[in-house]
Formats: structure tokens, sequence, C-alpha cells
């Protein structure tokens, strides 16, 4: 046992939240966590994890290993506001978010992040929809949620699914490739959006 264990939480909290040793930081990052039977060891990990996930000198490769792991939402929460695309980008793939958090990613400033949040399973299809609307966001990821109620999550809520895809058959991004497929699409008003978007080109 280190030194560390016998030091109050908040002690050793403000401690890695300040240090500026990433060889330090780093190794309470990859550090195997306690067993969850032991609740208090367990939580005073997770919590500690929170003050490394927010230190910016932990180095970067060990707060996207943090991004991509952790199911933690106090951890998670820290890591979605990294200054590093490539984190929050980890943070917004991490099927383990609450669908809040995947929902302000998809809100992202960086494409890459956005889209990345846009693919996870866990985003609500409220942003899905605003997703498919966003001229902003690229066709590989337009692609993507053409499939959402048909091939993919075929048991999705078919009128929320359908809204999704119609959005899609819209947005000016998407490629001829991805229109065809829904012009064959089983919703009615999707194959209708591609009729109209075909007639506007």
């Amino acid at each position: 046992m280190s030194d560390t264990d016998f030091e109050p939480l908040t002690v050793t909290y403000e401690h890695l939240r300040h240090s500026e040793d990433s060889a330090e930081l780093s190794e309470f990052a990859r550090r195997e966590l306690p067993d969850r039977a032991d609740q208090a060891a367990f939580s005073r990990a997770t919590a500690l994890l929170e003050a490394v996930g927010g230190n910016a000198h932990t180095p970067v490769e060990d707060r996207i290993f943090l991004a991509e792991t952790m199911p933690f939402p106090n951890v998670l929460v820290k890591l979605a506001a990294d200054p590093e695309p490539d984190v929050r980008k980890a943070v917004a793939g991490n099927e383990s978010d609450k669908n809040w958090l995947v929902g302000r990613l998809t809100k992202d400033q960086v494409p890459e992040v956005r889209d990345t949040a846009l693919r996870n399973g866990k985003t609500s299809w409220k942003m899905r929809l605003e997703g498919a609307q966003n001229p902003e966001v690229d066709a590989a990821t337009l692609a993507f949620l053409a499939t959402l109620g048909t091939e993919l999550e075929p048991k999705a809520p078919a009128v929320l699914s359908s809204m999704v895809r119609r959005a899609v058959a819209l947005n000016p991004n998407t490629t001829p490739e991805t229109l065809a497929k829904l012009a064959d699409d089983p919703s009615a008003e999707v194959r209708h959006a591609v009729a109209k978007r075909r007639a506007r080109e």
C-alpha cells in the first residue's frame, strides 16, 4: 500500500488534480480498479480518476484510454470537456455514456467528434434527427443514419427512425448512393423526400 492510501480522499484528489507529474498521473490512469465488492476502495478510485482525467498534465494517450474504457459519468464528463478533440472523440464513441452526454457531443465544434457521437447507440432520436438535418454532417455519418430502423436497429420506433431517414434524404451532403437506397425505403415519407430532393436537382 502506498502512503496515499491513508490520505483523506480530498487531499489525494487535490494533489492529483494539480499534479504536473505526468508519470504519476499516467500510472494512476492505468491502475487496475479495486473489486466492486470493496465499495469504499472502488468509489475512492473512481473519484481519483476524475481528478486524473481532468488534469491537462495527464498524457493525452492516457486521457484517451480513460475516455474509451471508463463507464463512470463523473470521469466521462470531465473528459468530454477536454481541449484535445481526440479525447472528446473517444468519449463520443464510448457506449457507456449517458444519452445526455453523447447529446452534448453531437454539438461539438469538431466534425469528427460530432460524427462519432451520432453513431453512438446511446444517442437519443432527437439528437439523431438534428444530426440528420445538419448540413455539416459528413456523408459517411448520413449513410449510417440512413440505415437506422431498417438495416440497423430494426426494432426502433418506426415513426422516429423514418423521420431521421427522411431528414437524411433531404440533407445536401447525402450521396447519390445513399439516396438510391432510400428510394426503396419502406416508409412512404422517406421515398417522397427522395423524390422531392431529386426534383430539386
